[in-house]
């Protein structure tokens, strides 16, 4: 949700703002998240809890420099935030900037001792540095496409690739076997693969072809090539296994196109193309996501229950993605018109997890125009099906918000209470604050002033457990102006 959107509906407050990405974070909707901080970032700028939110999203997406910027601008006005401190340290440790990032790692580590986090950060760090370096008979890989690490000693060379950082071949034959046993324990299953590209580039026909994007098979088959290595360095460094069962999907993916490969398996088809269209929207690629999904609804809708037994539940997911994209792209009708569909299909199917996923976007849609009775409506509808913690603290205060923009205060305090209480059955103080703050507005609209004060008191303790001095500021003001209502 951005400023530009006025026209759609009423501009929220920064703690709206910081709350909706805070929710959309936890959902994985890293860009989106981004934009709601980058929102809020823009009504204040300096506030430093904000810049983290927003580099962990950035770092969620690889975007490993951003991350670093906002981190280090956390740290401007007060050089022990630890929060700031703790962000910049996984942003080097993300970049292989293993020994700074250990720095900031001891650095916070000495603030505040009690953190697990920093401790594990040091060990993980001191861990890659040692493994980067290795042990004396170890070779260190090169990230600038060396492949003669893949080979044997008595292997055959590709003419086709390009080898820019040869090594004493005498020298690296004396290092090969260990080498060539690391280079499998990385790869794991892709290591066959790797060496069947090998064989590929050796057909002079196939590698003069093109895939139905234009690309060289040649070009695809070094790349792929080439990527192996840089991860396989990588992976040299810090073994992480969630990014090498990542990588390795990607790579099977790539593989497949070198393959031509038909969709003989449907289901394998639809499940590798809705995941394309997840990180095309997922990284901000909007107009390629939106477009991937309309070319898969047609092709999905041509087929029979037989072909793809859970048609329905494929319709109504794509559904969802062409509403969100149409959402980003500030279509809002059209969206609309999708996650209506995606909930139709849902109902039909008994499909719960459908139905509550389309009757959240429903509801952010009417809230997104200002439609909020609707949104109450949709959302309340919701609610039986939500089980997180998280998930009621935030559908609560949001339900609460749009009764407090239609000025129904006593509602508005009502979800507002619920909220709080979700929030502490998990412990969740970013929520207990979200909470507290918009009970204490309902109960300044009431004329409540003695509980609105407690509430905001309440607010203000845990804005400053959060280190959150931009809402500290804003609460202690709310806070002298609701007790010198009280005194009159």
């Amino acid at each position: 949700m951005s400023d530009n959107e006025e026209g759609q509906g009423p501009k929220s407050t920064f703690s709206t703002y910081v709350a909706e990405g805070d929710q959309l974070f936890q959902k994985r909707e890293y860009v989106k998240a981004i934009e709601s901080f980058s929102t809020a970032l823009s009504l204040q700028p300096d506030d430093k809890n904000c810049l983290v939110a927003r580099s962990r999203c950035y770092l969620k997406l690889g975007d490993a420099e951003s991350a670093l910027k906002d981190a280090e601008t956390s740290l401007k006005d007060n050089k022990d935030f630890f929060k700031g401190l703790y962000q910049k340290a996984e942003a080097l440790y993300t970049m292989g900037d293993f020994e700074f990032a250990l720095v900031y790692y001891h650095r916070g580590n000495k603030l505040r001792p009690e953190l697990q986090e920093f401790r594990l950060g040091i060990q993980k760090a001191q861990e890659a540095i040692d493994n980067s370096v290795g042990s004396p008979s170890s070779v260190k890989l090169e990230n600038k496409g060396d492949l003669s690490f893949f080979h044997k000693s008595n292997g055959v060379r590709s003419k086709h690739l390009n080898h820019p950082h040869k090594r004493e071949s005498k020298k690296h034959g004396q290092k090969m076997d260990k080498n060539e046993k690391s280079a499998k324990e990385l790869l794991g299953e892709l290591y066959s693969d790797r060496e069947y590209l090998e064989k590929l580039l050796q057909d002079e026909d196939l590698i003069k072809g093109k895939i139905r994007t234009g690309e060289r098979v040649q070009d695809l088959i070094v790349g792929c090539i080439s990527y192996l290595d840089t991860r396989t360095a990588f992976w040299q460094q810090q073994k992480p296994i969630y990014a090498r069962q990542r990588d390795r999907k990607i790579m099977q993916q790539q593989w497949n196109r070198v393959l031509h490969k038909p969709p003989t398996d449907p289901t394998r088809y639809v499940l590798d193309s809705l995941e394309e269209i997840d990180t095309a929207l997922s990284s901000g690629n909007t107009e390629s996501g939106l477009k991937k999904a309309r070319e898969l609804m047609k092709v999905v809708k041509e087929w029979s229950g037989e072909v793809l037994p859970n048609k329905r539940e494929v319709l109504g997911n794509l559904h969802s993605c062409i509403g969100n994209a149409l959402m980003d792209l500030g279509n809002m009708d059209k969206a609309l018109h999708h996650h209506e569909k995606d909930l139709e299909l849902a109902k039909k199917g008994d499909l719960m997890d459908s139905k509550s996923r389309a009757l959240d976007n429903i509801g952010r849609v009417y809230a997104r125009i200002g439609r909020f009775q609707q949104a109450i409506e949709v959302w309340e509808e919701k609610l039986p099906l939500v089980c997180g913690g998280l998930e009621k603290a935030w559908l609560f205060h949001e339900i609460g918000r749009c009764y407090l923009e239609l000025k129904r205060y006593g509602e508005a305090r009502d979800y507002g209470s619920r909220s709080l209480m979700a929030a502490d059955d998990i412990s969740d103080e970013k929520w207990q604050l979200n909470a507290s703050v918009l009970m204490a507005q309902a109960e300044l609209k009431l004329g409540n002033y003695k509980a609105c004060v407690l509430h905001f008191e309440r607010a203000l303790d845990r804005a400053k457990l959060l280190q959150d001095d931009s809402a500290s500021e804003a609460i202690q003001k709310a806070l002298r102006e609701a007790r010198h209502r009280v005194t009159q």
